[in-house]
């Protein structure tokens, strides 16, 4: 077969071939045609040297190589046929003498073309030396694709013509990936023993097609065929394998193999299943447990083991007794391959004769299997019986018969009374049941009296039941009568009350049998009661007996069926009788009425009937309480042996009738026992409300409500109607209301608007009612009217009204709270509290600043959750302008190319209009270079006056501020001078000393328009030469001044610093004295140091001198313009921070020593210090001024003065609406007109970074000359124009 497709596969290729044949030479061609077009671009010399060129590559190769006789001639090494794996790779050899020329490869006459890489192949590629003349084919990871003719192409070329090698033929084998196996591979499959089966396995696909060998238990099945056929690809071949099996019990659990072998395979390839054959199992053994088989005895406990041996599956196990299934338990053992099963029974005298049967079969059984076994029982007598009465007159014959139950074998009888044995009269043995004998005994003997309560048996034995023995007795009863019979108990004629325990006991002796002792009421047996509900009045005992008497006791409770009744006792043909006397009252008390529907007004009798007592009773009326006259009738006879009495009475009934009970009473003096009945009046009357009725219900809303009904009707209201507001509510309910059985009317989710009054209507068939009931709804408190905000002028009165919807409106339910910080601001003592109905007021008499602020209304009635409400008080005042002492001073440049900005700030409400003034006369600020900037924030207002390009002839002048409004107005001036030396710092004083150290505090001056910083000088007394400290940070008002001795006086000078120069000493040459204290003294702050104040002066210079110098300085300007340049370059270098000297020696001594103080921090060139302390200089540095707007109202969050812990507060939607929204709340809601700076949206002068100190002296030195007073520019003096 595999050489058969060898011969197809060759024969393909043969004419695949010749096809291609055509394509080989047009490629030549072409390969020809290409080497020709290139000569013409080759240089000449390489023409004249390619036949050296060529004859020494010849003689080269001829030497290396050995060429076969068959290598065509232009080739070293040829291509051969090659067979491969796929998958694997492979290199086709073509060797070419001429190595300039160009080379290919052509696959099935498809030219691949001269690239190395050989485009559209990436398997493919050229390798080895092109020099050398190498150009094999490498093919990588071959597949069927790669199954083809190829041959080496050389194109003709000056060197030589064109060249093909010998077409060469690469054949790729496939293996076959996947058998498939029918049945399943890798399943169970199930045949029964001996029965032929067909087997298929189908190879994929593969070249060239595999041998396939099919195997069961390890051997080759012979019966097997093979198709061949064309796989899903051309070269490519599939086999169907076919084979007949017949397996045998032996090949159970086996695999069945198909493997599949090829030339592409290093190991064949396999697909098996498991073979599960099915069959019967052997013949099935019972295992009898002794020698004799079958011999059994009644009683014993059988096991019989039945075992089967193989089989698949393994044997089914059933016994049979007389061919009926008993048992179909069993058990496997797989391992062993044995089935099991244990019969085990009890065996019965019945089970004689029985045939047991174990048969064994499994599925694939042609028939049962059967192994048999027959039981032979031995069994004793199941009972022995006597038959006949053991019972006899005395003197007379008893005739006994004794007969014994089936046995196996047979048994003997035999008689005894008490220790005597009785010869018997006939003895008889028949068949009995289950293959066995019955033996009988007959037995006659006279009865005597002394032979009574003598046992009488009858013995059964045998030699096969030696060990057991069977009896049956009885006792012989020899009956004779009783000698005498009496009752014992109460005495005749003795009077007895009902409910008295009364005992008998009847008495007699002797007697065989014992007497019954039957006891008889009125010829009546007397019997306890059989009913359980019944009371028990009568207890009737047992017969008992003591020695030969016997006795029965009778004890009954005495009722008024026992009056006059006779008790008998009788045993036998004997009797005894007594009579009872019983008093009793009244049996039952019964109440006729003439009528039974009763209205009111109508007209009822009522008689009362004692139906028996005795002795005779009396007869009463009364009405819950109430005795009433009757008229009584005459007693007759009734039963029981007594009196029966009658009683009448008339009522005349109403409604307050119905229901209450009319009681009749029999009394007995005698008994002193009284028997009521009552009868209850039912009168019919329209309905009508109670007196307990509810008018006022009271709710809560969102809550419940149960407006309840107390009405009274007989019969019953039929319907209960509800209206409110003229709209009737449905009986059958609704989404917030139901009506109760009771006719209550309940309510959930109750609002405001169901407050009001309902009308209940109530009908029943005699009439109807109407009542009103008031639905009162509480509800929490809603402030519905708040005047926000309240304005007031200081010293005036106000009341801020807090109006609110509630309900209930309690007196105390208003209060009052102040919001704010401190404590202190909270206190509303001075303020009169007013509530006055759903109204409450605060009033606030001769109102003060300290009083504005936020307010909040609070209203708790009791319903939560309390409202809550916030207002506004506003207090209006005059003006009030910051007036810093001393004057104002804000320094600028003169230049005309600086700007200042003028800061003017008060308190006022409501807003504030700004004014200023030059020198007395209005500003116009019309002028461009006059801009005005206000800002509001609450009470506090602020205008910005900015000049532009400063002229120190125009601008250095004395202006004034004016704040207006309709209460009032106030001033303040400010003065603009140009750039100076800072003022001295002013209140130096201590504030703790200790044995080391001294900390300081002072108020800094007037900047002169330029960062300014502090340095301390300091000395000690006796000890020669000063000390000097730098302050840090720059602007500090405070510091410690450290390294100082215990004990020891000091002096301590406080200077101020600035681009300029220095202030000179504080205080004018006036020294700070300390004495730090000793070690052992307490350290603190000092009780005697004073601070040092500046010495006043002159506030400003007289106008006419300014003006004087003023004209002389326009006179003198054209004669300085060469002075102004140089003047304008110093104040150039002046402004990069470079300061001149100072005027005296001691001044340069201090510049000098202060240069070699050392200290380290943070720096700051903060350009002015600004204070809004009424003590304090109102200094204003204008270099790098930039104020910051204040946010819009609408930009500002409420929620900023509160934490949100009160949800529920009514928060005014936008504060100060009223008040042309002037007055922005402040961050915390504290007092609207606190003297504090204007944060948080106050105006900010930036914090620059400050110099190095110790640069900014080292220039001063090193660069400026001693500088006099007069000698500086005019636009840096300090002095008003």
């Amino acid at each position: 077969m595999e050489r058969e497709i060898k011969r197809k596969a060759d024969g393909r290729d043969t004419e695949r071939g010749t096809q291609r044949e055509p394509d080989r030479r047009r490629w030549l061609a072409a390969g020809t045609a290409g080497v020709t077009v290139g000569v013409p671009v080759m240089a000449l010399g390489t023409m004249l040297k390619a036949p050296l060129l060529l004859l020494g590559l010849l003689t080269e190769g001829l030497a290396q190589l050995a060429i076969p006789a068959s290598v065509p001639r232009g080739f070293w090494a040829l291509p051969e046929n090659l067979t491969v794996v796929e998958g694997a790779s492979v290199e086709l050899r073509c060797g070419v003498s001429t190595p300039g020329s160009a080379v290919q490869w052509a696959k099935d006459g498809l030219l691949l073309g001269p690239d190395p890489r050989i485009p559209g192949f990436p398997r493919y590629r050229l390798e080895g030396d092109p020099a050398r003349g190498e150009f094999h084919l490498h093919i990588e990871a071959c597949d069927l694709s790669d199954d083809a003719e190829y041959e080496c192409q050389v194109g003709r070329s000056e060197m030589g013509p064109e060249l093909v090698s010998p077409r060469v033929i690469l054949s790729v084998l496939v293996p076959p990936k996947l058998l498939y196996l029918t049945p399943e591979a890798g399943t169970m499959v199930t045949w029964v023993a001996g029965q032929e089966y067909v087997v298929s396995c189908l190879s994929g696909d593969a070249k060239p097609a595999p041998d396939i060998t099919i195997l069961l238990s390890g051997r080759t099945i012979s019966d097997i065929s093979a198709n061949m056929n064309e796989g899903s690809q051309q070269k490519l071949f599939t086999v169907e394998a076919t084979a007949r099996v017949t397996p045998q019990s032996s090949d159970n659990g086996q695999l069945l193999v198909c493997e599949a072998s090829s030339p592409a395979l290093e190991a064949p390839i396999k697909a098996s299943f498991t073979v599960n054959v099915l069959f019967p199992p052997g013949p099935p053994v019972i295992e009898w447990p002794g020698l004799d088989e079958g011999h059994v005895r009644a009683g014993q406990s059988l096991e019989l083991p039945c075992v089967a041996q193989g089989g698949n599956p393994l044997a089914t196990l059933q016994w049979l007794k007389n061919g009926q299934p008993v048992s179909t338990a069993w058990g496997t053992e797989h391992t062993q391959a044995v089935a099991r099963s244990v019969l085990v029974m009890t065996v019965r005298p019945e089970d004689h004769g029985a045939r047991l049967s174990c048969e064994a079969h499994n599925s694939v059984s042609a028939g049962t299997q059967e192994r048999s076994i027959m039981l032979q029982v031995t069994f004793p007598p199941s009972a022995i019986t006597i038959l006949g009465s053991a019972s006899q007159v005395e003197n007379k014959n008893v005739t006994l018969s004794c007969v014994s139950k089936s046995s196996r074998p047979r048994v003997l009888l035999r008689w005894w009374l008490g220790w005597r044995q009785l010869l018997p009269m006939e003895e008889t043995i028949m068949d009995g049941l289950h293959g066995g004998y019955i033996s009988m005994s007959n037995l006659t003997f006279l009865a005597r009296r002394e032979d009574n309560g003598l046992t009488l048996t009858c013995e059964a034995f045998s030699e096969a039941f030696t060990k057991e023995t069977f009896k049956k007795s009885l006792t012989l009863n020899i009956k004779y009568p009783a000698q005498k019979l009496w009752i014992e108990g109460a005495p005749e004629g003795q009077k007895l009350r009902a409910g008295t325990r009364v005992r008998l006991v009847c008495l007699a002796i002797g007697g065989n049998p014992e007497p019954s002792l039957t006891w008889y009421k009125d010829s009546r047996t007397v019997t306890e009661s059989r009913l359980p509900q019944e009371p028990r009045r009568m207890q009737l005992g047992n017969v008992e007996k003591s020695g030969s008497t016997f006795s029965r006791e009778l004890v009954l409770v005495t009722g008024p069926s026992d009056n006059q009744a006779k008790f008998t006792c009788k045993a036998g043909q004997l009797s005894a009788s007594t009579q009872l006397a019983v008093q009793f009252p009244p049996t039952n008390v019964t109440i006729l009425a003439n009528a039974s529907a009763l209205r009111p007004g109508d007209a009822l009798n009522l008689t009362c009937i004692s139906v028996s007592s005795n002795p005779p009773v009396n007869l009463s009326w009364d009405k819950e309480g109430e005795r009433l006259e009757g008229l009584a009738a005459l007693p007759r006879r009734a039963p029981f042996r007594g009196s029966a009495a009658a009683r009448s009475v008339l009522l005349q009934v109403s409604s307050r009738d119905h229901g209450q009970r009319v009681t009749c009473r029999a009394h007995s003096a005698e008994l002193r026992e009284t028997v009521s009945s009552f009868y209850r009046l039912n009168v019919l009357y329209r309905p009508e409300f109670l007196g307990e009725q509810v008018l006022v219900v009271t709710a809560v809303e969102q809550g419940e409500a149960l407006l309840p009904v107390s009405v009274s009707a007989n019969p019953a209201p039929e319907a209960f109607n509800w209206t409110f507001r003229g709209y009737r509510l449905s009986p059958a309910g609704g989404p917030r209301h139901r009506i109760l059985s009771s006719g209550a009317l309940h309510l959930w989710n109750v609002t405001r608007a169901d407050d009001g009054l309902y009308q209940l209507h109530c009908q029943n068939s005699e009439g109807t009612a109407e009542a009103l009931l008031r639905l009162d709804v509480h509800y929490a408190p809603t402030i519905r009217a708040l005047q926000d905000p309240t304005e007031v002028n200081v010293g005036g009165s106000v009341d801020i009204v807090c109006t609110v919807d509630a309900n209930p409106i309690l007196p105390g339910m208003f209060s009052w709270e102040r919001l704010g910080e401190d404590e202190e601001d909270q206190s509303l003592d001075d303020m009169e509290k007013i509530s006055k109905g759903p109204t409450g007021r605060l009033r606030i008499h001769q109102a003060k600043l300290a009083q504005a602020g936020a307010y909040q209304c609070i209203v708790d009635n009791g319903v939560a959750p309390p409202a809550r409400g916030l207002v506004r008080l506003v207090v209006r005042f005059a003006p009030q302008v910051e007036h810093p002492t001393p004057l104002t001073k804000v320094a600028a440049a003169g230049d005309s190319t600086s700007s200042a900005t003028l800061h003017c700030r008060a308190r006022g409400v409501p807003n504030i209009v700004f004014t200023w003034t030059k020198n007395g006369v209005p500003l116009d600020l019309q002028d461009p270079r006059y801009t005005e900037h206000t800002y509001h924030q609450g009470g506090v207002h602020s205008s910005l006056l900015t000049i532009a390009n400063v002229s120190a002839a125009q601008d250095y002048a004395l202006f004034t501020c004016t704040a207006t409004n309709p209460l009032g107005s106030d001033q303040t001036n400010i003065q603009l001078v140009s750039i100076s030396r800072p003022d001295p710092p002013s209140g130096l004083k201590v504030v703790s000393l200790t044995p080391h150290s001294v900390e300081l505090e002072w108020k800094p001056g007037f900047d002169g328009g330029l960062p300014q910083r502090f340095y301390i000088r300091y000395e000690a007394l006796g000890t020669p030469g000063f000390h000097y400290v730098d302050v840090l940070p720059p602007q500090a008002t405070t510091f410690t001044l450290t390294g100082l001795q215990p004990s020891t006086r000091y002096k301590v000078w406080l200077l101020a610093s600035n681009a300029l120069g220095d202030s000179g000493l504080a205080d004018k040459g006036t020294q700070l004295p300390i004495t730090t204290p000793g070690l052992d003294q307490p350290s603190g702050e000092p009780e005697d140091q004073l601070p040092t104040e500046p010495p006043a002066g002159p506030s400003g210079l007289p106008l006419l001198p300014v003006l004087l110098g003023l004209g002389g300085l326009l006179l003198l300007s054209n004669a300085s313009c060469v002075g102004g340049v140089l003047w304008q370059r110093r104040l150039r270098r002046l402004a990069e921070g470079v300061s001149g000297k100072t005027e005296a020696e001691s001044e340069d001594r201090v510049r000098n020593e202060y240069e070699e103080s050392q200290w380290t921090g943070e720096q700051d060139t903060r350009s002015s210090t600004v204070s809004t302390t009424e003590a304090e200089p109102y200094y204003r540095s204008l270099r790098d001024f930039s104020p910051q707007l204040p946010p819009t109202q609408e930009e500002v969050s409420y929620s900023r003065g509160f934490t949100g812990e009160d949800e529920d507060m009514a928060f005014p939607g936008h504060l100060y609406d009223e008040v042309e929204r002037t007055y922005p709340p402040s961050g915390a809601w504290g007092p609207l007109y606190d003297e504090v700076q204007m944060s948080p949206w106050d105006l900010r002068w930036p914090e620059d970074a400050y110099q190095d100190p110790r640069g900014i002296y080292d220039r001063v030195a090193g660069d400026l000359d001693t500088l006099e007073p007069d000698s500086l520019p005019f636009e840096l003096r300090g002095h008003l124009v």
